[in-house]
């Protein structure tokens, strides 16, 4: 079967996780993806743990399949060169240095449009390549607490939080992926490639929507609200006898369902609950009748009741419940690939379903230089300065 991106060559100079993520996922759809790292593998997450699978960190893992392997030092006119040589043959290049680092480099977008007028270049930097923050360094845990998400975050008690995963890196490399594919299609038709330019910051910042929305349409700072939403109720955390659960309640309808399954139909055509504009306005009242109400059955007991109703329901679980759910398990959501040195790895798979060109799974999360010599080779270079490169660790 043929991949929906084979055929597009992506060189990828980032690390960590916002560019790797992006990456990935246009290898998952077949792009090539040439992952240039320095000499010896520049990729922090490489050395980001425990945890370990033998000397591979997991997080390094999380993000790095189905690419190949180049070191280079960019700082040498052979790295430079290395890297114009790949640009001549590739679609995509991908970074994530500081704003002007890749002009330092002499591989500023001017410069490789002038070798490749279909290249699309895309950057991925904490704050943008404008603006007056555009030299500061960012972190997702910084863009967290700039951008207005951890400030809503959390409850009253707990302060702001953030979330437990870098967020804003994955949002941006989804950003990226999307950018990057609009640009490939536009280019079919203008046969022009272009810059693409990505911050975390302005990503976090688009992830506000309704609560950014609120805030813009009445002025007023939104609360922090914990396992509430702030627009719909019930839409939140509740204890049953036994366990902890989510009652995701979307339209009067479902409330109605709710309370015959509680036992409370009356609730329904309560004046204080009747609408959800009523069910807002009284929240920490009908909160207290429906957690006593749900305090008197097993979780079990609520999960079934609310199935059979189609009203919203999940179980708080744990990784290692959702390591043996059996939906996860009949969507490939979870992969194992063979690895070079350290045998079998587990991943997670990828969401995207496509009918009739499937993600695939055709590389394990490279080591550093992997593919060096055969990439190297492909370009032109011989066996003998290929060597002598090597020793001088200008690869």
């Amino acid at each position: 079967m043929s991949t929906a991106l084979e055929g597009i060559r992506i060189l990828d100079l980032t690390r960590v996780l916002a560019g790797p993520y992006c990456s990935m996922i246009l290898g998952d759809l077949g792009a090539e993806i040439i992952k240039v790292e320095a000499p010896g593998g520049s990729d922090e997450t490489r050395t980001w743990g425990p945890p370990f699978k033998g000397n591979v960190s997991a997080y390094y893992l999380c993000a790095n399949r189905n690419k190949k392997s180049l070191t280079v030092n960019l700082k040498t006119n052979e790295g430079k060169e290395i890297i114009e040589k790949l640009v001549q043959k590739s679609d995509v290049i991908l970074n994530n240095f500081k704003t002007g680092t890749m002009e330092r480099l002499g591989l500023g977008y001017d410069h490789l449009k002038e070798l490749n007028p279909d290249l699309i270049y895309c950057s991925i930097t904490g704050f943008g390549e404008s603006g007056p923050y555009r030299h500061l360094p960012g972190y997702d845990f910084i863009i967290q607490a700039m951008s207005g998400l951890m400030s809503i975050t959390g409850d009253e008690q707990s302060g702001p939080q953030k979330l437990g995963v870098a967020i804003t890196d994955i949002l941006t490399g989804l950003y990226a992926c999307i950018g990057i594919q609009a640009a490939l299609l536009e280019r079919s038709l203008s046969g022009e490639g272009q810059k693409i330019d990505l911050s975390l910051y302005d990503s976090a910042v688009s992830a506000l929507v309704n609560i950014g929305s609120n805030f813009l349409v009445t002025g007023n700072a939104p609360a922090r609200l914990g396992n509430s939403h702030a627009n719909i109720v019930p839409y939140q955390t509740f204890q049953s006898k036994d366990g902890e659960m989510v009652i995701a309640v979307g339209n009067d309808r479902q409330f109605t369902h709710l309370c015959h399954i509680l036992g409370q139909p009356s609730l329904a055509r309560d004046g204080r609950f009747s609408t959800n504009a009523q069910r807002v306005e009284n929240r920490d009242e009908l909160t207290k009748i429906l957690q006593k109400l749900f305090l008197t059955k097993e979780t079990a007991y609520w999960k079934e009741q609310c199935r059979q109703k189609q009203i919203p329901f999940g179980p708080i679980q744990s990784l290692e419940e959702v390591r043996k759910d059996p939906q996860l398990h009949a969507r490939r959501m979870f992969i194992s690939c063979p690895h070079p040195k350290e045998g079998q790895v587990e991943m997670i798979g990828s969401p995207l379903n496509l009918s009739r060109t499937p993600v695939a799974l055709q590389h394990h999360p490279p080591e550093a230089g992997e593919h060096t010599e055969g990439i190297l080779r492909d370009l032109g270079y011989d066996e003998k300065t290929i060597h002598q490169w090597r020793l001088q660790k200008k690869i």
